[in-house]
């Protein structure tokens, strides 16, 4: 009988911490306390594999397309975004977390690939928040995991990311006709107002948690207007 063994633990900025656990072959990471069940685990990441697939194969043809990921999570969408781009791209992963950093360069990065090896990946131990204002123009796609959406958030230093300032911010990082991609637990028509405030064209994309049934999760892609 499969059973939660805690791995580790690694502390959150507002307080408490996040947890790695081993549940049977597969990993699970979960708030301490068990506040809102699993964040996220190994086998049910179609949505995270969406994220880095959809942006990157859009921007895959531009000459050394550099791309930033905002949340490492489980490596799921740094894999795919690797695996959607060419041998000259960068592709820039911030974690505000070390301890999720080190999680990935052991046993749990053998689940996505160990795509924390790959030469074209950059990890940065860093607020994807503070890394964006260093950014000018120099982005063909921003991609953000760090919570649970707009509208799902469990930490309260993620909400300026999500604010019409914050919106802002990513689109002074990204290139002429960036891409930002942002997922979500779930859909949020302010959300995507807020996006259209920021200047960015934005829609709605229903991704399955989980092969091509079940829970459905939201990605918004946003391509940035005409200044």
């Amino acid at each position: 009988m499969k059973r939660y063994v805690l791995l580790d633990t690694t502390p959150l900025p507002d307080g408490g911490a996040l947890c790695l656990f081993e549940y049977g072959e597969d990993f699970v990471i979960k708030l301490e306390g068990g506040k809102g069940g699993q964040l996220m685990n190994t086998r049910t990441h179609g949505s995270e594999d969406a994220l880095g697939r959809i942006p990157c194969q859009r921007v895959a043809s531009r000459p050394g397309p550099r791309v930033l990921i905002g949340g490492l999570g489980m490596g799921f969408t740094l894999a795919a975004a690797l695996e959607n781009l060419g041998p000259h791209a960068e592709v820039i992963v911030a974690e505000l977390l070390p301890g999720v950093i080190e999680w990935n360069r052991g046993p749990l990065g053998e689940k996505a690939g160990n795509p924390l090896q790959d030469p074209r990946t950059q990890v940065v131990n860093a607020d994807v928040a503070e890394l964006l204002k260093s950014e000018a123009g120099g982005l063909d796609a921003i991609m953000l995991d760090i919570d649970n959406g707009p509208e799902g958030l469990t930490q309260s230093a993620n909400s300026w990311l999500y604010s019409v300032a914050g919106l802002r911010s990513c689109g002074r990082a990204l290139r002429a006709d960036g891409i930002l991609a942002v997922w979500s637990a779930s859909a949020d028509q302010r959300f995507t107002n807020d996006l259209r405030k920021a200047g960015f064209n934005a829609e709605e994309v229903k991704v399955y948690a989980h092969g091509n049934r079940g829970t459905r999760h939201t990605i918004w892609l946003a391509q940035r207007t005409a200044s």
